[in-house]
């Protein structure tokens, strides 16, 4: 029988979310144990405070929400000893510098705001996943903009993304690659907010757009980036285009649990 472990993410990196990100990890483990696969469930916290418990967890497969750049060395290291990691190391490393993910996402065509505009600014940190949010900050003007780029300074911060406000209709999405799976949904429309940054665009208009199109382009990005399990932000203009705003690995998918714990179990399937 193949071992699985899965490691719960560091509350650091689960902003207003710790709650919602165990939820799901621990909807996807009664799955795989219902499928009489022997699955333990680990701490990245205590992990991290405890590196000969690290060194002695070995597991055929690793259903990880980890984001610490040691929990990622120590994955690659498990994946080239044979072990199967979903979502992989380096396609999780990626999603947690914005300035490496955007580029990559820029080479595969995919449609991003463009660096300025006429309706102001998102300064994002580059450096690392946003953990609070003072990391994704509006700025309405380009004196604005220095003054928030100065204060990422003040915190140490000198990696950093300027991409131009879009005005439309947020429209969060999930989705499992290779599974069929894609839900989406407005957060204006339920009222569930992680940052009250999404309150800037306001209540949605349902702008007609391409659905369609939205998943195939979060299929690209979930290729071009390695992720299976992946979420992210998209703004439909008035015209109905698509700009791909954020781009996530492993979200907390609060909206639709069960099924998206159904669609990473059938994703599993395909390395167990």
């Amino acid at each position: 029988m193949k071992t699985i472990v899965a490691i719960r993410r560091a509350e650091r990196f689960s902003p207003n979310s710790a709650d919602k990100d165990t939820a799901i990890l621990q909807a996807v483990c009664e799955r795989l144990a219902q499928k009489g696969l022997d699955v333990k469930v680990e701490e990245e916290d205590l992990l991290l405070h405890h590196p000969d418990r690290m060194a002695a967890v070995e597991a055929d497969v690793y259903v990880t929400m980890g984001r610490h750049e040691t929990t990622l060395r120590w994955l690659a290291e498990r994946q080239q000893q044979g072990a199967v990691v979903v979502n992989g190391p380096e396609g999780i490393r990626m999603c947690c510098h914005r300035k490496a993910l955007n580029q990559r996402l820029r080479e595969a065509g995919i449609c991003l705001p463009p660096a300025s505009g006429a309706d102001g600014y998102w300064l994002k940190r580059a450096d690392g996943v946003a953990e609070g949010p003072e990391d994704v900050v509006f700025a309405a003007d380009l004196s604005a903009l220095g003054e928030q780029q100065a204060r990422m300074r003040k915190r140490g911060i000198m990696e950093w993304e300027v991409s131009a406000h879009i005005k439309g209709d947020l429209i969060k999405f999930y989705g499992v690659r290779q599974s069929g799976f894609f839900f989406t949904c407005y957060p204006g429309d339920d009222g569930q907010w992680k940052f009250d940054d999404e309150r800037r665009n306001g209540l949605p208009r349902h702008y007609a757009f391409d659905r369609n199109g939205m998943h195939r382009m979060a299929e690209q990005a979930a290729a071009v980036t390695g992720i299976d399990v992946y979420g992210g932000d998209c703004i439909i203009s008035q015209s109905g285009q698509c700009f791909l705003i954020d781009f996530n690995d492993w979200p907390s998918f609060s909206r639709c649990r069960q099924e998206a714990a159904q669609a990473i179990v059938r994703r599993l399937n395909d390395y167990i």
